[in-house]
Formats: C-alpha cells, sequence, structure tokens
C-alpha cells in the first residue's frame, strides 16, 4: 500500500466527519435532514473516497476511474459549497434568491474549472544567459499526474503538443510527478511519447514513487525517455542534472556531488521537481533550475495560499547572479481534475545569449 494511499485512508474519517456538517447545514436551508439519512450519505461519500483507490492500486478499470474522478469533483465541490455556507451563515438574513445564485455558482464554476485543466496551453518565456553559445528552446514541463483521474488520454495529448513543438524546440524536460500514484503504471502506458521528434528527459518528483518508481523509469525507458535520478545528460551544449527528489528513507546526494557535476564550458540546469534551494543551487554554479510541484495552487482559494506557501509559486525568477528559476504550474491536476486561476501549462523556454 502507497503513501498515498495510506494517508487518504487515514483522512477519510475526518473527511466524512466534516461532510456529515457540511450537508446538514446545506440541507438545513431548504429541507433539514435527520442525522441518520445524513449519515448515510456520509458513509457513501467515505466509501466512494476509499473504494475505488484501492481497487485501482491492484488494476485499473474504467469504472473505478470514473467513481475515483466523481469523489474528486464532488471533493472540490464541497469546498465551494463551505465557503456559500460560511457567507451565508454570517452576514445572516440573506435573500432566497441570492442563496440560490450562490450555490448554483459552484456548478457553473466547476464546468469552467474542468474544461481549464483539460486544455493545454503553451506560455513562451525568454531566459538570456551570458555562457550560451548558440539559441537554444526547451520545453519544460511537469506534474503530468497520470494516474486514475488522468489517464490515457494526457499522455497522448502531450504526445501531441510536443510533437507540435518539435519544429522549433530542441529538447523537452519533465521535472517529476509524471505518474501520479492513484492507479497502476503499465509498461506501455507512456509508449505515445516514443513518437515524439526531440529528446525527452524525466527526473522523478515525489508522486513517481507512489506507484513504484521501478514501474515508473521501465515505462518511461520504454517510451524512449531519458531518466536523470542524479545524473546528468549533455545535450545542445546545455549540460542538464536530474536531482531526484528526496523524502522519507530517498537518500539526497551531497552538496559536492551535486556540484561536480557542474561543466564549467557549458549552460548548467539543474532539474529539481520542487522550488526549493534554487539559492544554493545558483551558488554553485547552475545557470538555471527547473521545478514544478506547486500546481500554482491549482485553484481559488488554493491560488492565494499557495502564493504565500512557496516563496517561487509559478512563473519565472532571476536573481542577481543572473540565474534563473522556472516553476512550471503544471500538464494535469492534483486529485481535482479542475482549474480556476491558472494553466493547464507547458513552457517553452527561448534561451538566447546575453
Amino acid at each position: 500500500m502507497s503513501f498515498r494511499t495510506r494517508r487518504v485512508i487515514f483522512m477519510t474519517p475526518f473527511y466524512m466527519l466534516f461532510e456529515f456538517f457540511l450537508l446538514k447545514f446545506l440541507f438545513m436551508l431548504f429541507y433539514p435532514l435527520d442525522d441518520l439519512t445524513l449519515l448515510f450519505l456520509t458513509v457513501l461519500i467515505g466509501i466512494l473516497n476509499v473504494a475505488p483507490m484501492l481497487l485501482e492500486e491492484k488494476k485499473t478499470r474504467f469504472i473505478t476511474r470514473l467513481l475515483t474522478e466523481i469523489s474528486a469533483i464532488w471533493m472540490w465541490a464541497s469546498l465551494m459549497f463551505l465557503i456559500d455556507i460560511a457567507i451565508i451563515y454570517i452576514i445572516g438574513n440573506i435573500n432566497h434568491n441570492i442563496i440560490y445564485i450562490m450555490l448554483l455558482a459552484v456548478p457553473v464554476i466547476g464546468v469552467y474549472a474542468y474544461y481549464k485543466a483539460h486544455k493545454l496551453v503553451i506560455n513562451e518565456r525568454e531566459v538570456k544567459l551570458d555562457n550560451l553559445k548558440k539559441d537554444v528552446s526547451i520545453v519544460h514541463l511537469s506534474d503530468v499526474h497520470f494516474g486514475a483521474v488522468r489517464y490515457k488520454k494526457i499522455i497522448a495529448q502531450l504526445n501531441d503538443t510536443l510533437n507540435e513543438l518539435s519544429d522549433i524546440c530542441d529538447v523537452a524536460i519533465i521535472s517529476g510527478d509524471l505518474a501520479d500514484g492513484s492507479s497502476v503504471v503499465s509498461p506501455d502506458d507512456f509508449m505515445p511519447l516514443k513518437d515524439v521528434r526531440m529528446p525527452i528527459i524525466f527526473t522523478p518528483g515525489n508522486h513517481d514513487y507512489y506507484p513504484g518508481i521501478g514501474n515508473v523509469i521501465e515505462a518511461c525507458r520504454n517510451a524512449g525517455i531519458i531518466v536523470l535520478d542524479n545524473e546528468s545528460v549533455e545535450i545542445n551544449g546545455l549540460n542538464i542534472y536530474g536531482l531526484t527528489y528526496s523524502f522519507g528513507d530517498i537518500e539526497m546526494p551531497t552538496l559536492d556531488e551535486i556540484k561536480s557535476e557542474i561543466k564549467e564550458d557549458k549552460v548548467n540546469i539543474i532539474v529539481y521537481h520542487v522550488p526549493y534551494a534554487w539559492d544554493v543551487h545558483s551558488k554553485i554554479g547552475f545557470d538555471m533550475q527547473l521545478s514544478g510541484h506547486t500546481h500554482g495552487g491549482q485553484f481559488y482559494p488554493i491560488t492565494w495560499i499557495s502564493d504565500r506557501m512557496f516563496e517561487y509559486n509559478r512563473g519565472l525568477f532571476r536573481d542577481n547572479s543572473g540565474h534563473y528559476l522556472n516553476v512550471t504550474t503544471g500538464v494535469g491536476s492534483m486529485d481535482q481534475p479542475l482549474r480556476w486561476g491558472t494553466d493547464s501549462e507547458v513552457v517553452v523556454l527561448k534561451l538566447k545569449k546575453n
């Protein structure tokens, strides 16, 4: 059983308690339900949150993926309804028509957010570097989150987008969380990416360990993807080093080991899933760090929280040394297949000589 699964099982009783009181106050606005009925509905929500996930760990099926997606969307809707209820009860004495509008806004926003999450946007950013010998374009992407909620369609969509960019870009770099951990990863799951007409580099993130890092790496290598697990590769004058995300008992390289990967005559890029330690990596000589992980908060009001939680939440940053950090909001979505206020993006970084 993966860490992600254990975490969901641990949190489910608290989630059910939240749902019980949410439904209680929600129905009190119109037609109060007795506690036994509310308990029955709460148990169903709890089962929907856990059962499909447990089944997906063994074998992926359309029905369990569908139920997982329904559960994820309802979880998002619950948060939105909570905000509505809080406003209604704090202000008090609100006209019933306004209450209807507030509650109906949730599914309307949900439809828009679902569309937004599934629409892949290409964003371009320019990077100027002193030691660049010729102009190079990189496709930076992250957090694909292949899994129960975003399955094979997202890989096919990514294949189409990368091939569209292959005429103008030299290499694609995935900075972690290609897989999600919400379903098994089979050896041929990433095979559509084998047709992409430029090299693809991948460095694991935290979610890639949940379905078994060996499974993810095997699927990558079958698809011709270059896996950088605390190692480097040179492409078009770029020295690209992949630093694996470390948590639990996963051992990190020492700073001296990381520094030894730097090539003085190259543009040095470090691929690290989380937007941490940029100051350290910049100081030892990396010209650019490519990260993801944050999703930019993914949707309101989490975006506001994420902006405060992460020093570098989304976008391109430049320090006093002229070194860069690019934090992408990601291709896929974390748990809920919804975006509101952020893009599902692929970033084209145009590296130019300063």
